[in-house]
């Protein structure tokens, strides 16, 4: 797979600055340090502006990240980790997308199970389906 002009850079600023994602657009990189979906739901919600378009690279994607990338209509995607839902969703988008390890499903923190937002999103066949379960999945965590 090839990667698009700035990727490599975009890739290198998130494997070496410790956040979890890397957003590119209009010129500008925005690193974000948050936990799971919750950067790409928030701005998703609040600045989809940023996301239009952008060039965006994440740690980890897996089925709810790539509903919300889909849904946000970044441009291209490099992802140190993706599952396999999530690539093929990303793909179904025509969203370009590099990659450094394809594993079946993303595990949970714990590393005793899937994900709790690839669970959720497993029986969804498109961004829109997703995107209600995550927006739940946020309000319950926020709510704790």
């Amino acid at each position: 797979m090839t990667e698009t002009p700035g990727m490599e850079k975009l890739r290198e600023l998130l494997l070496e600055s410790g956040c979890s994602l890397v957003l590119w657009n209009n010129g500008n990189a925005t690193e974000f340090h948050g936990r799971g979906v919750s950067d790409l739901y928030r701005l998703l919600n609040t600045s989809p502006a940023l996301l239009a378009g952008a060039a965006v690279a994440d740690k980890v994607v897996g089925k709810g990240a790539a509903a919300l990338l889909a849904a946000g209509g970044v441009a291209t995607v490099y992802a140190h980790t993706i599952s396999r839902p999530a690539l093929e969703m990303l793909t179904q988008a025509h969203i370009p997308v590099t990659y450094g390890t394809v594993v079946p499903n993303i595990i949970n923190r714990r590393g005793d199970d899937i994900c709790p937002v690839e669970k959720l999103c497993a029986r969804c066949t498109t961004p829109a389906q997703c995107l209600p379960l995550i927006s739940e999945f946020i309000n319950r965590q926020q709510n704790k």
